[in-house]
């Protein structure tokens, strides 16, 4: 004996909506991202200046820091990236990142435009400061490193892809830096997040 059974889904005002699926029966499904992109909570936001690679592990002084100052929001982080801005010969380098917990002291608002990724109007959400100082809360390195052979000006990018695996609740932050082998290149860096109402992903 067989039984047809139909599969409901809860909107986020409560209402009972039939889920739709293919020919096959396969669920329609869309990345989170994509949604929440549509409702304008992806932001970007980059330095104008370069700054030089560290060749030491990062200590207590950031390349760059986003700082989340919303009060009812919670940054998904999606990715860090740095672009190298002015090569060295024969160099490999890499992003490192630190999170820093709830309770941060809001550093300075040195970027203040965050280029929206739903087309929309520039925004200010967040503080993003260059050359903050921050603690030391534990720095490691994520993504893949980069390398240049030859010198040639600007170099190639550096991309952390975080995929929402470091989330910032309000008043906490991340930091990023480059560590290189040798001294003399320089970055521009960068973070891309969504700003997610905590009401729709809350963190214990």
């Amino acid at each position: 004996m067989s039984m047809e059974v139909k599969v409901l889904g809860i909107t986020e005002s409560g209402d009972e909506k039939k889920l739709k699926s293919t020919l096959g029966g396969q669920l329609y499904t869309i990345p989170q991202s994509l949604i929440w992109t549509a409702k304008g909570y992806g932001w970007q936001a980059m330095a104008t200046a370069a700054v030089a690679a560290l060749v030491v592990r990062p200590s207590t002084v950031a390349m760059a820091t986003l700082f989340n100052n919303s009060g009812n929001k919670n940054y998904v982080i999606d990715r860090a990236f740095a672009h190298n801005l002015v090569g060295a010969a024969n160099s490999v380098y890499g992003l490192w990142l630190c999170v820093h917990p709830v309770g941060m002291t809001a550093p300075t608002n040195d970027i203040t435009v965050r280029n929206s990724n739903s087309g929309k109007s520039a925004g200010t959400e967040g503080i993003f400061d260059n050359g903050a100082t921050v603690n030391d809360n534990g720095w490691f390195p994520w993504g893949k490193s980069g390398h240049t052979v030859t010198v040639t000006t600007p170099g190639e990018q550096l991309e952390a892809e975080i995929g929402g695996r470091i989330i910032l609740p309000p008043t906490a932050a991340i930091s990023l830096h480059v560590v290189a082998d040798v001294t003399g290149a320089t970055f521009t860096p960068g973070f891309h997040w969504f700003a997610v109402p905590e009401a729709e992903l809350g963190v214990n």
